[in-house]
């Protein structure tokens, strides 16, 4: 090795060595080589990248809010051959000490329609590789044979009875990034105390066990290996068809939607959603249409961009006359929708008071009694809006808030399950919605269908909710932060902002009453000054609330190098002035930005539109 390099030996060695499938490989060969990561490795070694290396090799990847994420490529901090391997036996075993009955269980594994031509790796090998080191171990694995919604794989693990799942997939991320998310025995995405186990497990089974490890073949041949694909999608619909209100109304609905899946699995789903309920299949966009890893038509695929990645969705509308477009993330599991009244691009909060006011209006419906309502909830993450709170309030359900991300609503559901209680509606602000309780995981064809019908329902009608339960205006956005130590910097500045351990007082000259800082556990709100919600260190977040009522929040991304910003003006029923409320909440949310991220000062890049 060059000067300086010797320090890596051992990691180069690993990577260097590890046998796969790759598409790159002698059939008749036992012994099997990556070539596109082992050519990563080797030029950084003979480069001497020192910094690229150790980058790549002095740190491993950790469980986010969504699981583990992280670009494709060589290295241990990224998702290639070795590092799916490598997790998967330290799922193994951990799932071997936790039950007994793993062998007959079995675990569920999807995927995506990612992949990277550069690292070899794609979101269909590296679920192969998964089923491998599962099926080497004699344990059976639910693989479905072809891409599916990331809902799809929560849902088979509840329909199996199945020890765990997992989804090969980065959702909406970059196309250079990948995914290995895991869900346990609830259908849940896992949390603490089972990420940090499964994590420490994976550190004491580094070394691939066996050259079965490697060989994505192994699907193929297993007796232990089955395709759940055509059982899971017929339950699903057939469950699905259970949040169908007013399937009469939609077979004649004068309605035309139009379905973008941003080149990713939900065209297929979507269409037999629509199906489903009644509807006509929604007119795809045929640039969008079929998987491309590549994502070739949209600048990022996150439909949660807005307008400025819908366009073709928004032209194609134009031209077939349609009043709906909705669009579904490359996994299907958030939900972008645009109604034509000057083309108007729904936020996540606003979305999601229409929905919720949607599944209880029908939940009324079928449920006269009054005391009934006892039993019902709806949930939302900490930094979406408060609108559901005051739905709760003046309709009598419960409403609980959950720290961000889903996983934190699906273990709240199976929790409140057990109790006899039922969850009619759950979102975050970042399009992800859940209609009912099919399955505890954030549902883009589900709510799809959902839109579709509470749009046919709504027709001609004139509906202001806002003057039910009051105007809730509010803004999200993010700025980019590729250096973590700048990220710390900045919060560990609010932190003592006003001198040591004082966090600001003002905001946009607006007096700030309470503080919770969910990093920390802090909550000033609180007589013992703890915060209610789990504290979670491994990530930044902190909540302001002013004496207007705006409350604002600044947080960290669990996916991305984002620190995002949350402002919401939660008005009292009568006031209605919305002009004034968002000039007012504009007002805040600059201040929030300008005075406590101070982008041009840490080099933040400011979200382009």
């Amino acid at each position: 090795l060059p000067p300086g390099l010797s320090r890596f030996q051992s990691s180069i060695s690993l990577l260097q060595s590890s046998r796969s499938g790759s598409p790159q490989h002698d059939a008749g060969s036992s012994c099997f080589t990556n070539q596109c990561t082992r050519a990563q490795v080797e030029s950084l070694v003979a480069a001497a990248r020192l910094d690229d290396l150790r980058s790549r090799l002095c740190s491993r990847m950790s469980f986010g809010t969504a699981g583990l994420r992280a670009p494709m490529g060589a290295g241990f901090n990224r998702i290639n051959d070795l590092t799916v391997i490598q997790s998967t036996q330290g799922l193994f075993s951990y799932l071997s000490r936790y039950f007994a009955d793993l062998s007959s269980r079995g675990v569920v594994v999807g995927f995506d329609t990612r992949g990277q031509e550069e690292s070899g790796c794609s979101s269909q090998r590296l679920a192969k590789l998964t089923a491998a080191v599962m099926l080497s171990r004699d344990v059976p694995v639910h693989l479905f044979s072809t891409f599916v919604p990331t809902p799809y794989v929560p849902y088979a693990v509840k329909k199996l009875g199945a020890a765990a799942g997992v989804m090969i997939t980065a959702s909406h991320n970059p196309k250079e990034d990948n995914g290995y998310k895991v869900y346990w025995c609830n259908s849940a995405q896992i949390g603490s105390p089972h990420d940090k186990e499964i994590l420490l497990n994976i550190e004491e089974q580094l070394e691939p066990w066996s050259a079965s490890c490697w060989d994505e073949r192994l699907v193929e041949s297993s007796s232990l290996r089955t395709n759940p694909l055509t059982q899971i999608n017929s339950c699903y619909m057939e469950e699905l068809a259970s949040l169908c209100f007013h399937r009469d109304l939609n077979s004649s609905c004068p309605l035309r939607f139009v379905h973008s899946s941003f080149h990713g699995v939900g065209h297929v789903f979507v269409q037999q959603a629509f199906k489903t309920f009644g509807f006509a299949p929604p007119i795809p966009v045929p640039e969008q249409k079929d998987p491309d890893p590549n994502f070739s038509s949209v600048r990022c695929p996150n439909p949660e961009e807005g307008e400025s990645v819908l366009r073709l969705s928004l032209l194609l509308a134009e031209k077939e006359n349609a009043t709906v477009v909705l669009a579904t993330d490359p996994d299907a599991d958030r939900l972008a929708v645009a109604e034509k009244c000057g083309w108007k691009v729904f936020t996540g909060n606003e979305l999601a008071a229409l929905l919720g006011w949607w599944m209880f209006f029908n939940w009324k419906e079928n449920h006269p009694d009054p005391a009934d309502t006892e039993g019902v909830y709806m949930l939302a993450t900490t930094v979406s809006s408060k609108i559901l709170q005051a739905f709760a309030r003046m309709e009598g359900f419960h409403f609980e808030e959950t720290l961000p991300g889903f996983k934190w609503i699906g273990n709240r559901i199976h929790e409140l399950s057990k109790t006899g209680h039922s969850v009619i509606f759950a979102f975050e602000e970042s399009i992800g919605f859940l209609c009912g309780s099919m399955v505890p995981e954030k549902d883009g064809v589900s709510s799809a269908a959902v839109v579709a019908e509470m749009a046919a329902y709504l027709h001609n009608k004139n509906l202001m909710i806002q003057v039910l339960y009051g105007y809730h205006v509010a803004e999200t956005s993010y700025v980019i932060c590729n250096d973590p130590p700048t990220i710390q910097k900045i919060f560990n500045r609010i932190r003592n902002f006003d001198g040591e351990r004082s966090y600001p007082k003002m905001c946009g000259g607006v007096r700030i009453i309470h503080v919770r800082d969910a990093t920390t556990g802090y909550d000033s709100s609180q007589p013992d000054l703890r915060s209610v919600l789990p504290v979670s260190r491994s990530s930044q977040m902190i909540t302001f609330t002013l004496q207007n009522g705006v409350v604002a929040t600044l947080r960290t991304s669990g996916t991305e190098p984002k620190i995002k910003y949350y402002t919401e003006f939660c008005a009292a029923p009568g006031k209605s002035d919305v002009s004034s409320l968002e000039e007012e909440l504009r007002k805040i949310t600059t201040a929030l930005l300008d005075d406590f991220l101070e982008p041009e000062r840490n080099n933040l890049i400011r979200r382009c539109v």
